[in-house]
């Protein structure tokens, strides 16, 4: 729809996030990707890959580039790296990176941000204060962190965990009827404006074995789940369940909904990533902007070794790519 392209920082440089971005410049006519730039350490790609590298002195000069060789935006200098070692200079670089292609997309000089791969852990040692790149993502378009969606996309399966990072001890406790009906609203308007589903379905994974047995062996579906899918459907929101988790992934119950919230972390990212590994696609909802991100780690213990897989990469940045389309016809 437009030639601006769409941004993805590297990552952290030890990991396969410039690798994976390489990979997927490579396959870009035959998969029809759109125009991106790599943002951050053009060393970091050389390092892992011998394919036409060309440094662009803006984000806008990627279009031109793109047929011949990988734009990339010189904004960070991850400096002297050991492939598979995760470093504090590497986090500071991949930081950088990050900041940056938010703010271009923010600014409207790219159209899409395609997140590669961080170490948290580093991250935490350069003073990172947010849970994850979602959080700071969102922080940094102004949005408060509960109100924006992590979603989890592969070709057959959506998926949303109600919670994410947090012990399964605590929850229980956590979960509201006011936090499931925000994270729904969000949901179904995200899948409205950025997938082009009118009327979208939502299903709802019950929080015990058997959705709680009419309460013998659980009350969050009665006290919590109940309510809030009804004042969902007084709102006019298609929203159904709380169904029993283990009958809601086979191949026929995928045929009723168009994702399935659930109150858990594993309960979400277990069926998507054993149903599309290769292709889950980590899209943020509730965003000004448009992100998505391939939906696995930095796998340093495979960096330079071009086994990295770019499925999930490619995935992320066609389904960014047709995001924003939809937001430009808006």
């Amino acid at each position: 729809m437009t030639t601006a392209p769409l941004a993805i920082p590297m990552g952290d440089p030890a990991g396969i996030g410039p690798e994976i971005i390489a990979k997927s410049w490579a396959v870009r006519a035959l998969r029809k990707l759109p125009p991106f730039a790599l943002v951050g350490d053009p060393g970091a790609v050389r390092r892992v890959w011998n394919g036409p590298v060309e440094t662009v002195g803006a984000i806008g000069e990627a279009a031109a580039v793109f047929d011949r060789a990988l734009p990339v935006l010189a904004v960070a200098d991850a400096g002297s790296i050991t492939l598979g070692t995760p470093e504090i200079g590497g986090a500071r670089a991949a930081l950088q990176a990050l900041d940056r292609s938010i703010a271009l997309v923010r600014d409207g000089e790219a159209r899409a941000l395609v997140t590669g791969p961080v170490s948290k852990a580093q991250l935490y040692g350069i003073g990172f204060n947010q849970s994850g790149q979602t959080e700071f993502v969102a922080e940094r378009c102004g949005v408060a962190a509960e109100d924006a969606v992590m979603m989890l996309a592969g070709p057959s399966l959506r998926v949303v965990p109600i919670t994410a990072h947090v012990p399964l001890a605590q929850v229980s406790a956590m979960l509201s009827v006011e936090l499931i009906v925000a994270k729904a609203r969000t949901t179904a308007a995200g899948l409205r404006r950025d997938f082009g589903i009118a009327a979208p379905r939502l299903a709802f994974a019950g929080f015990n074995p058997h959705a709680g047995e009419s309460g013998m062996i659980g009350r969050e579906e009665i006290d919590i789940l109940a309510p809030a899918i009804a004042q969902l459907r007084a709102e006019g929101i298609d929203a159904t369940g709380p169904f029993a988790a283990d009958t809601l992934f086979h191949a026929r119950a995928r045929t009723g909904y168009d994702v399935v919230l659930c109150c858990y972390h594993d309960q979400a990212l277990v069926p998507i990533k054993t149903l599309h590994f290769d292709e889950g696609v980590n899209v943020t909802l509730g965003l000004p902007i448009v992100r998505t991100s391939p939906d696995h780690g930095t796998a340093f213990g495979i960096a330079g070794t071009d086994q990295a897989h770019p499925g999930a990469m490619i995935a992320a940045i066609a389904m960014a790519g047709q995001a924003a389309d939809r937001r430009a016809r808006a």
